[in-house]
């Protein structure tokens, strides 16, 4: 079995509202796509998907493993938008080692 990468511009991300957002994302993620996205998404995206992706939990589809790189804070100290995110299958990636540099993941065929 292949397992297939989508990269996603940050510039395809921000054209898309927030719905429709997390739509495509999880579409291509119960494809059984990896999705890396440029730019990543916020904490209440995140939080979001994560939401809409427990509403489609099935059999079929076991759900969802994400994983991002925080933004640096930026002035006032203030949090950014993720600097990347990656998403995928759970049945299919495992992330087991994340830190501020490095994001290590399992990626098996079914």
């Amino acid at each position: 079995m292949e397992i297939k990468m989508d990269l996603i511009s940050e510039d395809k991300i921000n054209s898309m509202g927030s719905t429709e957002k997390l739509r495509f994302i999880l579409d291509g993620v119960k494809s059984g796509n990896i999705v890396i996205l440029e730019g990543g998404l916020t904490s209440e995206e995140q939080m979001k998907l994560i939401e809409l992706t427990m509403t489609e939990v099935s059999d079929d589809f076991p759900g969802i493993e994400i994983s991002g790189y925080q933004a640096k804070r930026s002035f006032f100290n203030l949090r950014r938008k993720p600097r990347l995110t990656v998403i995928g299958p759970a049945k299919v990636m495992r992330t087991i080692k994340k830190d501020k540099d490095l994001i290590s993941a399992v990626v098996s065929a079914v």
